[in-house]
């Protein structure tokens, strides 16, 4: 639930704003409940986007220091023109999305390799041609870190953005309904004796107010 304005409660009154205000004061309990809920899916489901996030980045950069070993390797063999025999494709990469707890975020990324055309020369040498398969796995393992990293962060900001409804709720929103409440209550309980008092006094003097009796007493005590 969203925490509503600053400002605090607006007032209420009688018996049927006391009914209000205990209907907000659940509401907003009952939220905080739910949202510490979330927050409770989401901690843990960030807890394993961040693994995979830590485990696609090593992929990854281990598959940058092979790819760049064996390119070292081949233009020692050939030279820098063998770089000419580059495939002039280009990879192409999808991500696909999932929704965890409303918080939608990649959920792997499908990597098709840049293909060799036919006509395209061969490698100069073994050591460029395992560089190529080599950066293959490069581009694989950062489209893979890179939807990790996305995923964790979307999630992580979510977790934050939770954190504050409750830390609002909790810290603001629910104490002051309780405040509120507890006045109400406590207007409304001296109304209540207040009211029986008149009603004990009309009851044993009919025809007569309180003020009347008190004063017809305050003459009598004067006359004595």
């Amino acid at each position: 639930m969203t925490p509503p304005r600053p400002g605090g409660p607006h007032p209420e009154s009688g018996r049927a704003g006391r009914l209000r205000l205990r209907h907000r004061l659940e509401v907003a309990l009952r939220g905080a409940e739910l949202l510490d809920r979330k927050l409770a899916v989401l901690r843990e489901r960030h807890r394993l986007l961040a693994a995979e996030e830590e485990a696609a980045r090593r992929a990854w950069h281990t598959a940058v220091q092979e790819a760049e070993t064996w390119l070292l390797r081949g233009l020692l063999l050939s030279g820098d023109r063998a770089l000419a025999a580059v495939v002039a494709n280009r990879a192409d990469v999808v991500v696909e999305w999932t929704v965890s707890m409303g918080v939608r975020h990649p959920s792997r990324a499908v990597c098709t390799d840049a293909a060799r055309a036919t006509t395209e020369p061969p490698p100069a040498n073994t050591a460029l041609a395992h560089a190529e398969t080599a950066y293959r796995t490069v581009v694989r393992t950062a489209a893979g870190y890179a939807a990790a990293r996305t995923a964790a962060g979307l999630v992580q900001a979510e977790i934050d953005r939770t954190g504050r409804r409750v830390r609002a709720l909790r810290r603001h929103w629910i104490p002051r309904l309780a405040e509120a409440l507890a006045h109400l209550d406590q207007g409304l309980e001296q109304a209540e004796h207040e009211d029986a008092v008149r009603r004990r006094w009309a009851a044993g003097a009919p025809g007569r107010s309180p003020t009347a009796g008190a004063g017809s007493a305050g003459r009598a005590d004067t006359a004595r």
